[in-house]
């Protein structure tokens, strides 16, 4: 019987790898532009086409490489990062593993032009899935440039998976601008089927967010700036009345690398507490700064999941960070506090000692009835609606008559501030169904087997998600034309979602033109809309199309669908008549799923007779 296991050639083994680092065009802008990054260079341009199906160029005015360099860089864990298993540990550049060339010239058609500054001569380099077709000597500017043509074009199922170029696009717009925040001092150009969609100048961070993201981001950060001898910590955070319903710009760096991070999420969150709109993310910008030999960087294939070594330390420093800049906007905001002074934060570790209870001293001898202060005359209890005074504490338990009346009255208040029933003589509720709202947000009905609660916005949020998903496929919908339109201005990649979805909001009565330079006019909104701002409406709609992208479940009529309806309806807080409720009640049972909101959350429970029974044995 012969041998069975034989050595892989070098083609197929780099189309493996390539299946874990190059997925899609921005892999291959991400890899390239980091290498860029990596070697110095003070400006770097990106050209695309086609979403990266097409060509993905990076331009860079860096180091540049020797003709052997040059050629030795596209062999597999080939680098000039690390020479030993001991520099994983004090890893400060992007790239260290040496797979990104090899796998991208594995699934495509890549060409180098590269020369050092000291060098008369550059180096051409082709190479065509694995194999180099040309390497000669060229001439080029000081850097390097490379040209990845026909991503995919040997591997027609991956290139088959790729979704439409919008889509694409988009994700090379996410990793360009995860590459730009983390260095606002290099010059960044991004270009797009000739179409120049970034330039931004060096800066602080500051001003490349308001570059990447638009200028209202300026008037909406607080500054976040803490340094410990574990971590430092700066950046912005979010005012809390700008969070938004879905996840959007929210970035972790450490040491200049984008992290993914769901623990210090949840610490940032944390320090919100209180403060959010509900259901609602706050952006958020965070650059920390760390020994090396205390962050593992080689977890994962794309370098973008970290563990720090003492993970439970810096949560601590990150939620007191963000919450006291938080305060410091919240109380006074006009002030600038410098780091002079700053008290170190305390991080509890394994061998921080326990805290020791505060002693409080108790007179063990005092008795409040054997003293003479509280029986004065001129400090007993008075009762003004007696028009008689107690001369003992037995009196106070004594009800009168109209002190029951006031407290009944008072009583039947609060119920009526919790509970809001329908109008008694409305003649279309009277005699038959009786609805209730509790404190704006539920639903309350008397049914056979006890009280059915319904939850009132996820129960719009299903009714307009299947009149939305119908009307998708039946025609457009009607508009309410605005009296004075609105105009804003989009950052690239919102404006990439509004393209995507534009033709279905027209459909489902959305008016909008684009105009140049990203800027939007909304001149209507759906007729059947709960919400009176379209421009807020819009913006919704755009972050919960982006929230469900990396949910293959969801088509993308589907996705546009739900982020209308999510965006449509009605608030918690917004009070209905009966006619509404019952309105409501009657289209909620109508769907094909009345249970369940789009997104999958409970929309009705029903409290039985046993429960109630046994709430009151």
């Amino acid at each position: 019987m012969s041998d069975l296991i034989k050595l892989l050639p070098d083609s197929v083994a780099n189309q493996i790898a390539a299946g874990e680092v190059i997925q899609r065009p921005s892999s291959v802008v991400k890899e390239l532009t980091e290498n860029a990054v990596d070697a110095g260079a003070t400006e770097i341009s990106i050209v695309i086409r086609d979403a990266g199906r097409t060509l993905v160029q990076v331009i860079d005015n860096g180091s540049g490489m020797s003709e052997t360099d040059a050629r030795l860089s596209f062999e597999r864990h080939a680098t000039s990062k690390i020479s030993s298993a001991d520099d994983l540990f004090t890893i400060t550049t992007k790239g260290f593993r040496g797979e990104a060339l090899a796998s991208i010239a594995a699934v495509s058609m890549t060409e180098l032009r590269t020369r050092r500054e000291e060098d008369e001569a550059g180096t051409l380099v082709e190479i065509n899935n694995s194999r180099v077709t040309r390497q000669e000597p060229c001439s080029c500017p000081a850097g390097s440039v490379f040209s990845v043509r026909n991503l995919f074009y040997n591997v027609p199922a991956r290139r088959k998976f790729l979704k439409t170029d919008t889509t694409e696009f988009r994700h090379i717009i996410t990793e360009f601008q995860r590459v730009a925040l983390a260095h606002p001092e290099i010059r960044f150009n991004l270009t797009h089927n000739d179409q120049e969609i970034y330039r931004l100048s060096p800066g602080n961070h500051r001003q490349r967010i308001v570059g990447l993201f638009g200028k209202q981001y300026n008037q909406n950060l607080v500054s976040v700036e803490t340094s410990t001898s574990i971590v430092a910590v700066r950046g912005y955070a979010g005012k809390p009345e700008n969070a938004r319903r879905s996840a959007g710009e929210q970035f972790f760096f450490v040491n200049n690398r984008f992290i993914r991070h769901p623990y210090l999420h949840r610490a940032v969150m944390e320090a919100y507490q209180g403060l959010l709109p509900p259901d609602t993310v706050p952006a958020y910008f965070i650059f920390m700064t760390a020994d090396p030999a205390s962050v593992d960087v080689n977890i994962h294939p794309t370098k973008t999941e970290i563990k720090f070594e003492d993970e439970r330390s810096v949560w601590q420093i990150m939620l007191a960070s963000v919450r006291e800049a938080l305060g410091r906007f919240n109380v006074v905001p006009s002030l600038d506090f410098g780091p002079e002074g700053a008290v170190e934060i305390p991080v509890i570790t394994g061998n921080t000692p326990a805290p020791t209870p505060p002693h409080i001293d108790v007179d063990q001898s005092f008795n409040p009835f054997d003293g003479t202060e509280y029986n004065r005359p001129e400090t007993k209890w008075k009762w003004d609606a007696g028009r008689s005074t107690p001369s003992d504490w037995e009196s106070l338990f004594t009800i009168t008559t109209r002190s029951k009346n006031r407290s009944e009255s008072e009583s039947q208040s609060e119920s009526d501030e919790s509970m809001t029933p329908g109008p008694a003589d409305d003649v279309q509720g009277a005699g038959q169904r009786r609805f209730f709202q509790v404190k704006n947000r539920y639903i309350m009905c008397p049914v056979i087997s006890g009280i059915m609660m319904i939850d009132q916005r996820r129960a719009h949020e299903r009714v307009l998600y299947e009149r939305y998903l119908a009307s998708l496929g039946d025609g457009p919908r009607p508009a309410q034309v605005s009296l004075f339109p609105i105009e804003t201005e989009l950052n690239p990649g919102e404006m990439a979602i509004l393209e995507e979805i534009g033709e279905q909001l027209r459909l489902l009565g959305f008016g909008i033109n684009c105009g140049s330079e990203n800027k939007v006019t909304i001149t209507g909104h759906p007729a059947d809309s709960r919400n009176a701002n379209p421009l807020a409406m819009l913006e919704t709609i755009i972050s919960e199309y982006r929230h469900t992208m990396g949910d293959p479940s969801i088509g993308a009529r589907e996705r546009v669908a739900l982020s209308m309806a999510r965006a449509s309806a009605i608030q918690y807080g917004t009070p209905l008549t009966h006619t509404e409720m019952e309105e409501l009640f009657d289209m909620l049972f109508a769907c094909s799923l009345p249970n369940y909101s789009p997104t999958g959350k409970t929309v009705m429970n029903i409290i039985t007779l046993e429960e109630l029974d046994r709430r009151f044995s």
